[in-house]
C-alpha cells in the first residue's frame, strides 16, 4: 500500500522567477510569423490576443479551475484504522489487534451539488477570461485606429505650422526692418505658437499610444509597430446593434462569468442546507482479543448537531447568492445602459460631422480663392493667411470628430463581441470570431 500510494504522488520542481522583464526586442521576437509589412488593425488584434502579459497570466487560471472541478469529482477517501496490542500481562496468551475501515457518508451526500458548483466556477473563469480578451483586443483596436488617424491628421498640422512659420518669419524681417509694428506681428505669433502646440501635443500622444501598445503586445518600449495607412474595423450598424442588444445576456462573457458565479453560489447554498443534517461516518471492524475471540461488525459515528445546526453557513450562503443576483442586475443594466449612451453619443457626433462637412468645401473654395488672389497681388499675406488657416481649422474639426465616432464605434464593438472570441459554456472553450 505505501508503493501504491508513493508512486502515485506528484514530484515537485522548481519554477524560478525572472530576473528581467520578458519584453520582446522585436516584432519577429514574439512571433517569427509575424509580418514585417504594416500591420492591419486586425493583426495588431491577433498579436495581442496571442502575446499580451495579462492575458497570458489570466488563462493559467483555467488550470486552477480545471484542477478544482477534479477535486470536487473525488469522494473523500476512507479511513483505516490498525492497532497491535501485544501482550503485557493477565491471563492473555496472544497479543490483541484490531482493524476497522471508515467512510464518510456525509460527504456523498454534497457530491453532485459540489460537482455543479465546481464546473459552475470553472464556466465563470473560462467566461472571465474571454471577458479580458474582449477588453486587450478593444485596447488593441482603439489604440492602433488612434495611430493611424493621427498619423494621417499630422500632416493638416504639420501644414498650418509651417504657413504660420513662414508667415512669421517674414514679419520677424519686416519687424527688424521697421515696416510693421509689434501689435500687428502680435496674432501671427500667438497663432504659431498655438499650431505648435497643436502639433507638440499630437506628437506627444501619438508617442504615449505607441507605448501603451507596446505594453500591449509585451515589446519593449522603443520598438516601432509599423501600422497600416486606413484602419480595418469591423462592419458597424447602429439599428443592428439595437437589434441585438436584447440577446447580450446570453453572448457578453462578463454577464455570462456572474451567471456561472451565481450557479456556484446556488448550488452552495443546497450544501449549507444539505449539511444541516449530522455528520455521518459509516464502517466495520473486526478485532481479536489477547484470547484468540474474535469479534466483527458495523461502526456508526453520528455527530449531535447540539451547538452547530448549520444555520450560520446557511444564512450566509443565501446572503452571498442574494449579492450575486443584485450584481448580475446591475452589471446587466449597466451594461445595456452605457451602450445605449454611446449609440446615442454617436447619432449625435455623425449629425455634427454632416455638418462640418458640408462646409468644409466652402472653406476650401475660399482657400483656393486667396492663394489665387495672393498669387496676383490682389489679396495681402494677413487675409491669405487667415483664409488658408480657416480651411486647415475646418479641416482638423472634421479629423476630431472623425476620431471621436471612430471612438465610439470601437467601445461599442468591444461592448458588443463584434468580431471577438465568444465563450462556450458547455464545453467551456474559446471560440475565436475573428
Amino acid at each position: 500500500m505505501l508503493a501504491v500510494a508513493v508512486t502515485g504522488c506528484a514530484r515537485y520542481t522548481p519554477l524560478p522567477l525572472s530576473t528581467a522583464a520578458p519584453l520582446a526586442p522585436s516584432l519577429g521576437a514574439l512571433d517569427a510569423s509575424t509580418p514585417q509589412a504594416p500591420l492591419t488593425v486586425a493583426q495588431v488584434i491577433t498579436l495581442a490576443l496571442a502575446n499580451n502579459p495579462d492575458l497570458k497570466a489570466a488563462r493559467l487560471q483555467r488550470g486552477i479551475a480545471a484542477g478544482q472541478t477534479e477535486q470536487a469529482g473525488l469522494l473523500a477517501n476512507p479511513s483505516l484504522s490498525a492497532a497491535f496490542l501485544p501482550l503485557l500481562s493477565g491471563a492473555g496468551t496472544v497479543p490483541a489487534w484490531n482493524l476497522g475501515l471508515a467512510q464518510d457518508i456525509k460527504s456523498i451526500l454534497t457530491y453532485k451539488s459540489r460537482q455543479r458548483a465546481a464546473r459552475a466556477s470553472e464556466r465563470q473563469v473560462d467566461a472571465s477570461v474571454v471577458w479580458q480578451e474582449w477588453q486587450v483586443a478593444g485596447q488593441a483596436r482603439q489604440i492602433a485606429t488612434d495611430l493611424i488617424i493621427g498619423a494621417r491628421n499630422r500632416q493638416n498640422y504639420l501644414a498650418a505650422y509651417q504657413l504660420l512659420a513662414e508667415r512669421s518669419a517674414k514679419l520677424d524681417k519686416a519687424l527688424a526692418s521697421q515696416t510693421v509694428t509689434l501689435v500687428t506681428v502680435a496674432p501671427d505669433r500667438v497663432a504659431l505658437q498655438s499650431a505648435r502646440s497643436a502639433l507638440d501635443a499630437l506628437d506627444q500622444q501619438q508617442l504615449n499610444l505607441r507605448h501603451q501598445l507596446n505594453a500591449l503586445l509585451g515589446l519593449s518600449p522603443e520598438v516601432v509597430v509599423p501600422l497600416a495607412a486606413e484602419p480595418d474595423l469591423p462592419p458597424f450598424d447602429p439599428a443592428q446593434v439595437r437589434g441585438e442588444i436584447a440577446t447580450l445576456p446570453d453572448r457578453r462573457p462578463d454577464l455570462l462569468a456572474l451567471r456561472m458565479g451565481y450557479a456556484a453560489s446556488d448550488e452552495q447554498l443546497r450544501q449549507a442546507i444539505q449539511s444541516q443534517f449530522p455528520d455521518l461516518i459509516l464502517g466495520g471492524s473486526v478485532a481479536s482479543d489477547n484470547a484468540k475471540v474474535i469479534n466483527g461488525g458495523p461502526n456508526l459515528q453520528i455527530g449531535l448537531p447540539i451547538f452547530d445546526q448549520g444555520q450560520a453557513a446557511v444564512a450566509t450562503a443565501r446572503a452571498t447568492r442574494a449579492q450575486l443576483h443584485a450584481d448580475y442586475d446591475a452589471r446587466l443594466s449597466a451594461a445595456i445602459g452605457t451602450i445605449g449612451s454611446l449609440l446615442r453619443e454617436y447619432e449625435q457626433l455623425s449629425a455634427q460631422l454632416e455638418v462640418a462637412r458640408r462646409d468644409l468645401p466652402n472653406a476650401r473654395a475660399a482657400a483656393a480663392r486667396a492663394q489665387a488672389a495672393f498669387g496676383a497681388s490682389n489679396l495681402d499675406e494677413r487675409g491669405y493667411v487667415d483664409l488658408v488657416l480657416n480651411r486647415f481649422t475646418k479641416e482638423q474639426e472634421i479629423m476630431t470628430l472623425e476620431l471621436a465616432l471612430l471612438d465610439r464605434q470601437i467601445a461599442i464593438q468591444t461592448l458588443v463581441g463584434a468580431g471577438l472570441p465568444t465563450v462556450d459554456l458547455e464545453s467551456t472553450t474559446t471560440v475565436d470570431a475573428r
